[in-house]
């Protein structure tokens, strides 16, 4: 009895570390969202910078693992070469990582910046969900596989999302006239980041809509859809997601780890 009780005891103090881990996951999804949506430069710039830390730690390990890959010979002894080659995309994908994520969510439309967040939201849920996952039943290293693996999805969870919006009415779907106008009328002389964004962010609706036009001259209506989300710029959204989730799925890990001693 005295044995069952206690498996009972060890079973609620299981469920309760797991809510509780869930909840301080989802609590850093939100602060990671609403540094976005309220602040979206200094959003830019956190990404650059994490997005070049974790480069500088991986890439190098990943160049030497691929290294004997690529060629007919060991890593050479002095690292000096991948190193640098590196540091070049560690910074190369710091810089694309502030960029997207400052178009993504600068804008002038704040109901569309907050939908928008949403989306990004369930996309780094969707990352850390997925690298859990994967570290329970395969032992997955979350920071190595979902670094350099988990871009593309998340961008098509990303398009995806958007693209139910963008259906529902949530998200204003523009036409040409709409962007004439907007390009004429609405923008300053000397516009800011806000409304460069939210202008490519209805021209690039307008282009996937023309997109999935022609696509669906040699595609059935529903397989052209399909195919433009996953050529949709909205994809290059996931690269960022995917840093975020990389960050907060360790972060899981290591509070799971804790738990467990």
């Amino acid at each position: 009895m005295l044995a069952a009780d206690l498996g009972v005891g060890m079973l609620v103090v299981r469920i309760i570390v797991n809510a509780v881990i869930l909840a301080l996951e989802i609590a850093a999804i939100a602060a990671v969202v609403w540094l976005g949506y309220a602040h979206p430069y200094w959003f830019a710039l956190a990404s650059l910078v994490v997005a070049v830390v974790i480069g500088l730690v991986l890439d190098e390990r990943r160049l030497v693992h691929e290294y004997p890959f690529y060629f007919d010979a060991p890593a050479p002894r002095s690292l000096l070469v991948l190193r640098l080659v590196a540091i070049g995309d560690a910074l190369v994908k710091g810089v694309l990582a502030g960029i997207v994520a400052l178009l993504t969510f600068a804008g002038t439309d704040l109901d569309r910046r907050f939908w928008v967040a949403i989306v990004f939201a369930l996309a780094i849920f969707a990352g850390t969900s997925l690298l859990r996952r994967l570290r329970r039943s395969f032992a997955a290293r979350p920071s190595r596989w979902g670094y350099f693996r988990l871009a593309i999805p998340l961008g098509l969870v990303f398009s995806c999302g958007l693209a139910a919006l963008a259906a529902g009415g949530q998200i204003k779907v523009v036409g040409l006239t709409d962007l004439m106008r907007q390009l004429v009328l609405d923008i300053p002389a000397e516009p800011g980041i806000e409304h460069v964004s939210e202008l490519l962010f209805g021209l690039q609706q307008y282009v996937d809509g023309i997109v999935a036009t022609l696509l669906a001259t040699i595609l059935p209506v529903e397989w052209a859809q399909i195919v433009s989300l996953a050529v949709s710029v909205n994809v290059l959204t996931g690269f960022v997601a995917a840093i975020y989730a990389v960050v907060i799925a360790e972060m899981v890990a290591t509070l799971e780890r804790g738990a467990r001693l």
